[in-house]
């Protein structure tokens, strides 16, 4: 599991996170949601170590990300941020070839590109495998760079709001991606959403963040309830029984 314990980050008086002490357990998807400014990014990119705290502890199976190696953690957690910064004359497969950085560093090996393989498999982009970045559209881009986190083939995965700039199909597509990752690969998925929907649908668990504090953790029958997101979001929402689950009403 991902434990957090007393995570604490202060940007100035004004601004701060934490302290959170929060635990995720192992398996399946786990949706970070809350208003804008609630700390959801930041607990993410602490969790992956791209951002350091100002104190508490963070462990993600038995290993402390403070003090644990960069080349071990690599191979432990992954995280996908929201900017991504790669040369855009990049072809598809030379981008997922860097999530085996890790393990070979720049040199791939026959095991290496049969994961490179899986990976873009597993994302549907063998047609697309040779074409560069700037050649894709949004939501072919987006999918690999997913497919680039899961070549590097960590048991935790770290995605914050793969949804970006994604259309309704691309993201309906994404999130089924994930969901897949989380039941056949096997991975525990950490995702930062803004659709409490999508969270409601295809998450296990959803840890509702408000303030910069964890508001609210639970499965999503426990989350879903009008009383709980209004408060979570400081605006009326109404939760009603849709055809597939729970739905959220805010408009």
């Amino acid at each position: 599991m991902i434990t957090c314990q007393t995570v604490a980050k202060s940007y100035s008086d004004e601004v701060s996170i934490g302290p959170v002490d929060l635990h995720i357990p192992a398996g399946g998807i786990t949706a970070l949601v809350g208003p804008n400014g609630a700390g959801k990014s930041t607990l993410l990119t602490m969790i992956g170590r791209l951002l350091g705290m100002d104190r508490g502890a963070i462990e993600i199976a038995g290993y402390d990300v403070a003090s644990t190696k960069s080349k071990d953690l690599a191979k432990i957690v992954s995280i996908l941020r929201q900017e991504n910064h790669f040369i855009t004359r990049l072809t598809i497969r030379q981008l997922v070839g860097f999530g085996r950085f890790p393990y070979s560093a720049g040199r791939l090996t026959v095991v290496d590109e049969d994961v490179i393989n899986k990976a873009i498999s597993f994302l549907g982009l063998e047609e697309l495998e040779n074409r560069y970045l700037d050649e894709l559209s949004g939501g072919q881009r987006q999918r690999a760079y997913v497919a680039m986190v899961l070549a590097q083939d960590t048991e935790y995965v770290l995605l914050d709001e793969p949804l970006n700039n994604l259309d309704m199909r691309h993201s309906v597509q994404m999130m089924k991606h994930l969901r897949r990752a989380a039941t056949e690969l096997r991975r525990t998925i950490v995702i930062v959403l803004h659709d409490i929907n999508f969270a409601a649908h295809y998450a296990d668990h959803i840890c509702a963040m408000k303030n910069g504090e964890v508001s609210h953790f639970g499965t999503p029958d426990e989350i879903m309830r009008e009383t709980v997101l209004s408060e979570i979001f400081d605006t009326r929402v109404d939760v009603v029984e849709g055809p597939r689950g729970r739905l959220a009403v805010y408009y």
